[in-house]
């Protein structure tokens, strides 16, 4: 299926602990694939430990101090740019997708913002063992947040993304399964992380946003 045909036929809204979608196969076999082969570093092979942000890959100083590259020289998500889009063709197309007026006049309508000015940004993650995420709400320049789940692995539905009141306190944690996922637009009271859980082998996932800052990829 596609990201847009998801949202037209295969997602549900919700509205608490904030207002969401739930996607079903949102992505195709081949961008699955993708997803599951993109090569991304292990922390744990680095003997560093995951601080409950997604700073780890180099955007904190203690990981950047001494190192004369800033910390890139490890990757622990891939952004999709078009420097590295050969090696992603189907993901490409998904961003393509997301670029096209229909898509983006779509989720626009759903979310109530404006994305006609937007940027995409696509990133493949793979959380391993140990990874957490304290709860946040999203930066204003997201103008819609979705993370789409891929698990090829048996992992737990309960690694899900969890959603929190404005109280901080556990309303839903999203269910990690194949080929699922959800999105939101940022703003006060969109509480959402991850709590510390068991990753047997890996926690791959898609996040997808259009965003105000540049990108390699402006929407049509």
């Amino acid at each position: 299926m596609s990201f847009l045909k998801s949202i037209e036929n295969k997602s549900k809204e919700f509205k608490e602990p904030f207002l969401h979608w739930e996607l079903d196969q949102p992505l195709t076999a081949e961008q699955i694939n993708e997803i599951v082969n993109a090569d991304i570093d292990n922390p744990i092979e680095h003997n560093l430990n995951y601080d409950g942000t997604r700073a780890i890959d180099g955007g904190a100083p203690e990981f950047r101090e001494g190192l004369s590259h800033g910390g890139k020289a490890l990757k622990f998500r891939c952004f999709i740019t078009k420097e590295n889009s050969k090696e992603f063709p189907h993901l490409t197309s998904l961003i393509k997708e997301l670029q096209s007026k229909k898509t983006q006049e779509k989720v626009s309508k759903l979310v109530g913002k404006n994305l006609s000015n937007s940027y995409v940004r696509v990133e493949v993650i793979c959380d391993r063992q140990g990874f957490w995420l304290k709860p946040h709400c999203d930066i204003k320049e997201k103008l819609m947040s979705c993370l789409l789940f891929v698990n090829k692995t048996n992992e737990s539905e309960d690694l899900g993304t969890d959603f929190y009141n404005n109280n901080l306190e556990k309303v839903k944690t999203m269910p990690y399964k194949d080929n699922y996922g959800y999105f939101f637009t940022s703003g006060p009271g969109t509480w959402h992380g991850m709590e510390k859980k068991e990753i047997q082998k890996e926690r791959r996932c898609l996040q997808v946003n259009y965003v105000t800052f540049k990108t390699d990829w402006k929407v049509d």
